[in-house]
């Protein structure tokens, strides 16, 4: 309500117990209609996605209802197969979920979830690119399939991002943070992650060769505009927030950010730009 975040996303409680990652199995639900807008009531209008399965009761009247709501539906932990996944995306759905994680993978008669979200141009793709979560050559082909202007890039960090190895709570679960790769104590399950998205956007350019307007384009315009945000962020134009991330041009390490025109790390180093 401060304007401090974007809004509320509710990854679960209405998805598959299969596919549930470090989610509690005791807590999910099927996504009933009735529950999904009691949830989405409670938000008093900050509701911006809930991610859900299709394949489970309610899922695709959910998906429906969200939609007529304005409320981004989002697939994901799901283990919808290629059909019911082209029925959500009818329904209204327009994000995959962190595409590949927590879904069925492809196989050559059973294309699953992952190819009817990359084939259809009105689906925007959450990818995670911390090295764990996503081999390089998997993240190449989501780009080369959907392009840029379709791809998200996200952390799904959990409280331990920033921070070093140890053990850190994610709800009433244990998560351990080993090499900077979080999983629960309990069962080893990848338990979000401890990625920033300054370390997105270096492996996106270093690693996978993408180019700085591509890597730009999935960090903030794609985003932006999925959020219906795009007048006030996401690119550098006049009338919009001066928010600004600095990277060097080596190593394209953090050096400054602006926050609505005021310099809030860094700032020192570019004592000549005036705020806006």
């Amino acid at each position: 309500e401060d304007g401090v975040l974007a809004g509320i996303h509710f990854e679960g409680p209405f998805i598959s117990h299969n596919r549930c990652g470090a989610h509690r199995p005791d807590l999910l639900r099927d996504p009933d209609p009735a529950l999904v807008r009691k949830l989405v009531d409670a938000a008093r209008g900050h509701a911006r996605m809930v991610t859900l399965a299709p394949e489970l009761p309610g899922g695709l009247d959910s998906v429906r209802m969200l939609a007529d709501l304005g409320v981004i539906a989002a697939v994901g932990h799901t283990d919808s197969d290629y059909a019911t996944t082209l029925e959500a995306i009818e329904a209204g759905a327009t994000v995959a979920t962190h595409l590949f994680n927590a879904m069925p993978g492809i196989a050559h008669r059973a294309p699953g979830p992952i190819v009817a979200l990359l084939e259809d141009e009105r689906v925007t793709v959450e990818l995670i690119n911390d090295g764990v979560h996503l081999h390089p050559s998997v993240l190449d082909l989501a780009y080369g399939t959907a392009g840029a202007n379709r791809v998200a890039l996200i952390t799904d960090a959990m409280g331990a991002a920033g921070m070093g190895d140890g053990l850190y709570p994610l709800g009433p679960l244990q998560v351990e943070v080993k090499d900077g790769v979080a999983r629960l104590v309990e069962g080893g399950a990848i338990a979000g992650s401890t990625l920033t998205l300054d370390v997105a956007f270096k492996r996106s350019v270093t690693v996978n060769g993408l180019s700085l307007s591509q890597t730009v384009e999935s960090l903030s315009a794609t985003p932006a505009r999925l959020l219906g945000l795009s007048d006030s962020i996401g690119s550098l134009e006049t009338g919009k927030l001066a928010d600004l991330v600095v990277v060097d041009s080596d190593g394209y390490d953090l050096v400054a950010v602006m926050r609505r025109g005021r310099w809030v790390l860094g700032g020192d180093t570019f004592s000549t730009v005036k705020p806006a």
